[in-house]
């Protein structure tokens, strides 16, 4: 049996490609728009990254990241989001001391050993945005009006921006005591991860994926009804701020995220497009994982877009890539002579940004007219004795079938 691709990847084929081309040139230009900077990170970081900053009651730390030993006994993994590379970077690099914000965005691919099915795979790519140095929820605003903006032109319909505050260090404790009053006498009928939650973080127990577990946490206190007087105005600040900008939302007080250092705003662009698996785009505030992480007491805000469920969704409501990019022209010719003018015709050509193309299996006539058709090239040439000596090329719209008549030195012009 042929080796496969190992389950929950997959290949992007040259007649796909052209697509995520265009997503991640969008992407590019929006994050401009908005006055972000691209940051490279390791596609891989030391594993003690990810359990101080993502939180080791997560899922991701617990069952999927993707860790090994190197060869120097250093524990590594695979990056599983992109939020915790960013920070360790800001850091690292002593952005801190520069003047706030630092405004960041990235395009990464993401690794997580979970299962797969539609719009979740264990090789994925996501889109982030961060956002240092800032308390205000202009920030938080400004992010989630990116999404939807970008979103919007991906062609994206039938989707929620879902909202929520999950409070910060001093509402927090009072809601844990009520959660944990609430979830004591279910705690034997609970999955062993909630469990493991219970004392750690019993949030993140209203975000099980467990079906019994999900109804054994129905009627459980809400964050939003525990919050002190600064996260309550932080919210209502963040709602006046996406109304004055008319994105509507939808307020959600079930949204926990499925990361630990998440605090105040949390945020989902939600779809039933997908199925299951509606979460398009999720992020929100993470007021203390810079310096959980060893950095300075500083805030953060950002999100991350999976690029998978977003070409899913614009594939399921209908939009146009158009047709994949073909050359612009290709060479035929008839005869050694020919051939040899037509190869220094094609360098000469593509020197001057034109894309061109030739055939490489040096068919007879026949066949590279043939191979002309299937490369959806926009004009072809033939070269024969008479181009040759007359240092003249006729053009073909492949489209229209007319001809022209162009000087050598003419044709990059032309085309």
């Amino acid at each position: 049996m042929a080796i496969q691709a190992p389950k929950g990847t997959k290949d992007l084929l040259p007649q796909d490609a052209y697509k995520w081309q265009f997503i991640e040139a969008e992407w590019k230009k929006i994050c401009k728009e908005y006055g972000f900077k691209e940051i490279r990170t390791p596609m891989f970081e030391a594993t003690e990254l990810f359990n101080r900053g993502i939180g080791d009651t997560t899922d991701v730390v617990q069952k999927e990241m993707y860790t090994f030993e190197d060869l120097g006994q250093r524990s590594i993994t695979l990056k599983p989001e992109g939020t915790a590379s960013a920070v360790r970077a800001f850091i690292e690099h002593n952005l801190y001391a520069e003047t706030q914000p630092t405004k960041m965005f990235y395009d990464i691919p993401c690794f997580r050993y979970e299962k797969a099915q539609k719009g979740r795979y264990r090789q994925f790519h996501q889109f982030g945005i961060e956002n240092f140095g800032t308390d205000s929820m202009l920030a938080d605003a400004e992010i989630i009006a990116l999404g939807y903006d970008f979103l919007t032109r991906m062609g994206v319909g039938d989707i929620e921006l879902h909202i929520s505050s999950v409070g910060c260090r001093n509402c927090r404790p009072k809601h844990r005591e009520a959660l944990q009053d609430f979830l004591r006498p279910k705690y034997d009928e609970l999955c062993e991860t909630c469990k493991s939650r219970f004392d750690k973080n019993p949030m993140r127990i209203l975000d099980c994926k467990s079906d019994k577990d999900r109804e054994l946490v129905k009627g459980a206190p809400m964050m939003l009804d525990y919050l002190c007087d600064d996260c309550k105005q932080d919210f209502e600040d963040l709602k006046s701020y996406l109304d004055a900008m008319n994105i509507k939302y939808v307020v959600d007080p079930t949204i926990v995220r499925g990361l630990d250092y998440y605090t105040k705003t949390a945020f989902e662009f939600i779809t039933t497009k997908l199925g299951s698996q509606g979460t398009v785009c999720g992020g929100g505030r993470y007021d203390h994982l810079i310096e959980e992480i060893g950095g300075p007491d500083m805030p953060g805000v950002g999100f991350g877009l999976g690029k998978e469920r977003l070409l899913m969704l614009m594939q399921e409501c209908g939009f146009d890539f158009g047709e994949a990019p073909a050359p612009q022209l290709f060479i035929a010719w008839i005869g050694d002579e020919a051939k040899s003018y037509a190869v220094m015709l094609l360098h000469e050509l593509r020197s001057q940004g034109i894309s061109a193309e030739i055939d490489t299996k040096e068919r007879n006539f026949k066949g590279q007219m043939k191979f002309a058709n299937k490369t959806g090239a926009a004009y072809t040439a033939v070269i024969g004795e008479d181009e040759v000596k007359s240092n003249e090329i006729t053009l073909k719209n492949m489209e229209t079938g007319e001809q022209t008549k162009v000087k050598r030195e003419d044709l990059a012009n032309a085309l």
